[in-house]
């Protein structure tokens, strides 16, 4: 897997967008699997450091037991809605999947968790400059940047 740094290596403009959207809120959300395989949706709070994205669990809650018991997690940036008549300005969505690596105890604030991420993709949705088209950009270390364009 790839650390945040590997990203920012391979696909600077398009990593320093997707950070801005996740630097962009103080929260955003985080999906993990229950130990029935079904999806959890859970509020989190995420960083990048030293080339590393990182986010915490705080003791006894239940996506660090999640992710604990299976790594795989997605990450979504705080949704806002496209302001009417200035469409084109949205700056989008963007979502971080992959694993998450047992980093520690938290060390400020209440006890928990620190995990840090091992990037399996890296996905920035957001329109074109006209706002004519809904434009995907994804990236993952295999096949680098990609893009599509839909209607």
């Amino acid at each position: 897997m790839t650390a945040w740094r590997d990203v920012e290596q391979a696909a600077p403009e398009f990593a320093q967008r997707v950070r801005a959207l996740f630097e962009a809120h103080r929260h955003q959300t985080v999906a993990t699997l229950r130990a029935d395989g079904s999806p959890r949706i859970s509020g989190i709070e995420v960083v990048f450091t030293d080339g590393d994205l990182v986010f915490g669990s705080m003791a006894r809650a239940r996506k660090g037991a999640d992710l604990r018991r299976d790594p795989r997690f997605a990450l979504h940036s705080a949704t806002v809605d496209p302001v009417e008549g200035a469409e084109a300005a949205w700056p989008g969505e963007a979502k971080i999947a992959g694993r998450a690596v047992a980093a520690g105890p938290i060390t400020d604030g209440p006890d928990g968790d620190r995990f840090r991420a091992e990037i399996a993709e890296v996905v920035h949705t957001h329109l074109n400059d006209a706002a004519t088209l809904l434009v995907v950009e994804w990236w993952t270390p295999a096949q680098g940047l990609r893009r599509v364009e839909r209607e």
